[in-house]
């Protein structure tokens, strides 16, 4: 298995370069020119591989923040990406690259976990939605029986959040957050907050999904590699077809994954007795 050195090495030589190489200071552009680099991606995109690189330098030149980290981090995670045929175009909402300090970290979306569920083959059907204010008629935590009415909306406040899948075989959950739940969430255990900043709505819906899903779902590999990638401090990468295409990276603090650690998400009354289980989450920002 090649290490980090090696795989510079393999950059330096492919460039005709005798002096050590250092990710830290070559482009961004430069690396996806390599042939090392340019081999990785056409190894899991074939004839498209050319146009998901181009996006990754579109989205690095569009974004100031993502430019303050480090390249190879960058690549790293468009890689994870591109292993699961995930688009990295923030406008299509599938995938995502996110910076945390000098180095950038993959974040799959909720429209991302929609796609690899529904890849399975299992699921009949499953989406997640925003309930408005007045539309919510009934919710059962024990019996999960539902009543939405769109008819009775009262405005476009939203108060909560509803999920939804039915496997092949019939099997059915629903579940359901309320705001105040997601928005405590978030304030515990969202580090970076970035992605909460730039679209709140998507990451809440994520919130609902990624719960539901890792609790009662079915999880293909790529789905599970999904989770364990957002679980990873920013630091570590994958490995990716025996070769890592890590850079070193700098140590950061340690505490709960900037991909937000999850956990049980508060309830909105401290009193209750019985806390739900189902709404435990796992690490993701």
């Amino acid at each position: 298995m090649a290490t980090n050195s090696s795989v510079k090495n393999n950059l330096q030589k492919s460039n005709g370069n005798n002096a050590p190489a250092n990710t830290q200071g070559t482009s961004l552009k430069a690396l996806l020119e390599s042939p090392t680099v340019k081999k990785r991606f056409e190894e899991n995109l074939g004839k498209r591989s050319s146009q998901f690189m181009t996006s990754i330098l579109n989205l690095y030149n569009s974004e100031k923040m993502l430019k303050k980290c480090d390249p190879m981090s960058v690549i790293s995670s468009a890689m994870v990406a591109a292993t699961m045929d995930l688009p990295v175009d923030k406008n299509l909402g599938y995938a995502y690259i996110v910076p945390y300090g000098n180095t950038a970290t993959f974040q799959i979306g909720y429209k991302g976990l929609i796609q690899l569920a529904l890849r399975t083959g299992q699921y009949r059907n499953i989406n997640v939605i925003e309930v408005h204010e007045g539309e919510l008629q009934k919710w059962d935590k024990l019996t999960e029986e539902m009543e939405i009415d769109f008819e009775a909306k009262e405005s476009d406040k939203v108060i909560g959040y509803a999920g939804f899948f039915e496997l092949i075989n019939g099997f059915r959950k629903t579940v359901y957050w309320s705001k105040e739940q997601i928005e405590a969430h978030k304030n515990k255990f969202s580090k970076s907050g970035f992605g909460w900043k730039n679209d709140w709505d998507a990451m809440a819906k994520k919130t609902v999904i990624r719960n539901m899903l890792s609790k009662w779902g079915i999880l293909s590999i790529d789905m599970q590699t999904a989770y364990s990638e957002e679980a990873k401090e920013p630091k570590e990468r994958r490995e990716i077809n025996g070769e890592s295409l890590d850079a070193e990276y700098t140590e950061i603090e340690e505490g709960p994954d900037p991909l937000e650690e999850s956990s049980e998400p508060p309830v909105e009354e401290p009193k209750q007795e019985n806390k739900d289980d189902s709404q435990k989450d796992l690490p993701f920002d």
